[in-house]
């Protein structure tokens, strides 16, 4: 039996060239439509943009609202403030009436302002003349406790000058007294005490070193000396008899007077009553004391006569000028500025005088119509 062949299909070959082309119409269908969705998602983007911009603005203009009505309650506050001022402000006639009281206390401020200083130059001028008073006062103590005549015309001085610029007629008497004292302390010879202190002050530093001369003999005209009593010198009792010659001598055809030999502290105290003396010389000379200091120089003078030998250098030197300072004068004949003082204060009596009366008058003027 033979089986029966089937042919098998063979797949017919396709040509590309023979297919059919897609459609175009459906690739710009959907381009659009994706144009279209991105239009519409930015529109929707847009105004979700537009819509936070107008909330934005809202919000904005509600708190400018809100800052408006914040100041025009305050300036509606401020108003009423105003208002409340303006009612308590005083009227027209309050005013002229305030205006009148103003007017009248500055005019009693300046009578006040006047008086006052009238009275403040009334006490200048009488501290200025208690002043005068006390310059005088202690020109006349100057005069009599230190002698100072340089210090006591400057005083004097100034107590005139007080007076010339008081410019008064009143003080004409007590300015005229002034001048006399001024010319008759001007007329004073001035001592330099200051000078004679620092003099005699070096007269102690030279007298602090004074020595006495030991007495010694001289050789007799055969030209042996009166000294050797034993023996030609050459023994040992000669220099011995030698030795204390120096301190004990004898001799009995002397032709003047011998003094005796003065230990160390006969000689301290002899040098310290001579530096007592000029200093005691040297207080009198600055304060003016004449006897005092012609009392101390004298007595200095008898020191150095007494127990120094006058023909050593040094004790002529400082005996002469002891002689030469006694004789200056230490102390002046001051004036008396009692009749100036007198004179002034009577002045100043006079003066408190009219003013007490001054005063009472000008009560009794105020009380009149």
């Amino acid at each position: 039996m033979s089986e029966a062949v089937t042919p098998q299909e063979t797949p017919t070959p396709t040509n590309p060239a023979t297919e059919p082309a897609p459609r175009k119409g459906g690739a710009g269908i959907a381009l659009l439509a994706l144009l279209v969705g991105a239009a519409g998602l930015a529109a929707g983007g847009w105004g979700i943009w537009q819509v936070q911009q107008l909330k934005g603005a809202e919000q904005q203009r509600s708190a400018q609202l809100e800052d408006a009505r914040g100041q025009a309650q305050s300036v509606q506050n401020s108003n009423l403030e105003l208002n409340k001022r303006l009612d308590a402000l005083p009227t027209a006639d309050e005013l002229e009436a305030r205006r009148r009281l103003v007017v009248e206390l500055q005019g009693d401020q300046q009578q006040l302002s006047k008086q006052l200083k009238q009275v403040l130059g009334q006490s200048r001028q009488q501290w200025r003349l208690a002043e005068a008073e006390h310059l005088l006062r202690l020109a006349a103590l100057r005069l009599s406790a230190l002698q100072d005549i340089d210090s006591a015309t400057e005083l004097v001085q100034g107590a005139d000058d007080i007076l010339r610029v008081q410019n008064d007629p009143g003080a004409f008497a007590a300015r005229a007294q002034l001048a006399k004292s001024l010319e008759a302390l001007r007329s004073l010879p001035r001592p330099d005490r200051t000078g004679l202190f620092l003099q005699l002050g070096a007269l102690r530093d030279q007298a602090a070193q004074l020595q006495p001369l030991n007495p010694a003999f001289k050789a007799d005209e055969n030209g042996t000396a009166a000294a050797t009593a034993w023996g030609d010198g050459s023994s040992t009792w000669d220099l011995w008899w030698e030795r204390i010659s120096h301190y004990v001598r004898i001799d009995f055809n002397a032709g003047q007077d011998i003094r005796p030999l003065l230990s160390g502290q006969q000689l301290d105290r002899v040098r310290l009553a001579l530096s007592l003396a000029l200093e005691q010389a040297q207080w009198a000379a600055l304060n003016g004391k004449q006897d005092v200091y012609q009392q101390a120089l004298k007595q200095a003078r008898q020191i150095v006569g007494d127990f120094f030998n006058a023909d050593l250098a040094d004790s002529r030197a400082l005996a002469t000028r002891l002689d030469e300072l006694s004789g200056q004068a230490v102390t002046v004949q001051m004036p008396d500025l009692s009749p100036a003082l007198s004179s002034l204060q009577a002045y100043l009596a006079r003066r408190d005088a009219d003013a007490a009366q001054q005063e009472a008058v000008a009560p009794d003027a105020g009380t009149q119509p």
